[in-house]
């Protein structure tokens, strides 16, 4: 039969080697700026190989970083330290994906951009300009633009007589400018469209 005295201090004994192990385990956390120089070499070569240039990966680590930083300071991380690099690799792979849509998306818009621009040479008509136009043209182009649809009269005007860019028209109208562009196209065809039937009148 085991005393008392002897139950009390077995109890002792297993508090303490559960506290031992506990700080034992402790010592071996890093701080922070310790696990960083420790990883970030090995980290900065994987996003480096998963985005499209240094810069890119440069980016994308660093908010790698502040998502791990985030889960940390809210108590929201789970796995403790020994997870943080599998966390930052994972980060990074789904961040690089992230990155590579929305480059992709803004090349796309700085080629439509592109194609806008080219737009406005072409249908830069020479009619509407004072130096090529009479008065009676004028007035005649000036009474079509009034038939127009509002969206179209004011692209035109805009462009034309307001002598903005399509991306400058973009940003006054809050539309994009590949609908400016479209817009535009639409509303000197129907201009065009107009001109050829007075034409064919007299």
């Amino acid at each position: 039969m085991i005393d008392e005295g002897t139950e009390h201090a077995e109890m002792n004994t297993s508090a303490y080697i559960t506290e031992e192990e506990v700080n034992e385990e402790d010592s071996h956390l890093l701080s922070w700026d310790e696990w960083l120089r420790r990883h970030v070499a090995q980290l900065l070569l994987f996003a480096r190989q998963q985005s499209r240039s240094p810069e890119d990966a440069e980016d994308i680590l660093q908010d790698a970083l502040i998502r791990l930083a985030r889960k940390e300071a809210s108590g929201e991380f789970v796995g403790g330290q020994e997870a943080w690099l599998s966390y930052v690799f994972a980060s990074i792979r789904r961040l690089a994906v992230d990155y590579g849509r929305k480059s992709d998306r803004r090349q796309k818009r700085e080629d439509e951009a592109c194609a806008a621009e080219q737009d406005e040479d072409v249908y830069a008509d020479p009619w509407f300009s004072s130096a090529a136009a009479d008065e009676e043209l004028k007035q005649f182009m000036e009474m079509q633009l009034r038939k127009l649809p509002s969206k179209f009269s004011e692209v035109i005007v805009l462009k034309i007589w307001g002598e903005q860019t399509f991306q400058q028209i973009a940003e006054t109208l809050e539309i994009s400018q590949n609908t400016v562009a479209s817009r535009y196209r639409y509303g000197i065809d129907l201009l065009r469209k107009a001109l050829r039937n007075k034409k064919d009148q007299l």
